[in-house]
């Protein structure tokens, strides 16, 4: 995925590259002393209340649906796992598409309330029958 390609959510919903802010900062783990002089993880920005390119039937649906990850509207990705900055800087745009995919997808269909069939019933009373015979079975008999 190029850098300077649009982010493609859905077919509905395209990012350009011009809405997204990126800041670099130094990461921690692997590298070496290579991670004390060198800007590797990037934090992605994409301000989702404000966006032009957000189709507004979904940004309702993505602004509840990622209620705790914005702030003040914006969600933001941080990737740090890989060792170079471009690698980083392409974690986080796959990052935040599969984000933004999820919380852009449709409801599932509601389910409708089903009775329990007749078999099923009188299965499940001839399996009490049965478990309440095993436990009269083992009471003890007391003799006089």
């Amino acid at each position: 995925m190029p850098l300077d390609a649009d982010l493609v959510v859905t077919r509905r919903f395209v990012i350009p590259p011009g809405e997204l802010g990126e800041r670099f900062s130094r990461s921690s783990g692997p590298g070496g002393q290579g991670v004390n002089t060198t800007d590797s993880r990037v934090e992605l920005s994409f301000d989702v209340a404000r966006s032009p390119s957000v189709p507004e039937d979904l940004r309702s649906r993505l602004l509840a649906r990622l209620a705790s990850r914005l702030t003040d509207g914006v969600l933001t990705i941080a990737a740090s796992e890989q060792r170079a900055q471009l690698a980083n800087r392409e974690a986080a745009r796959l990052r935040l598409v599969a984000v933004l995919r999820d919380a852009a997808a449709p409801p599932p269909p509601k389910r409708r309330p089903t009775k329990p069939t007749r078999g099923s019933k009188e299965r499940r009373i001839a399996e009490k029958k049965r478990r309440g015979e095993v436990k009269r079975g083992r009471r003890g008999r007391f003799d006089d």
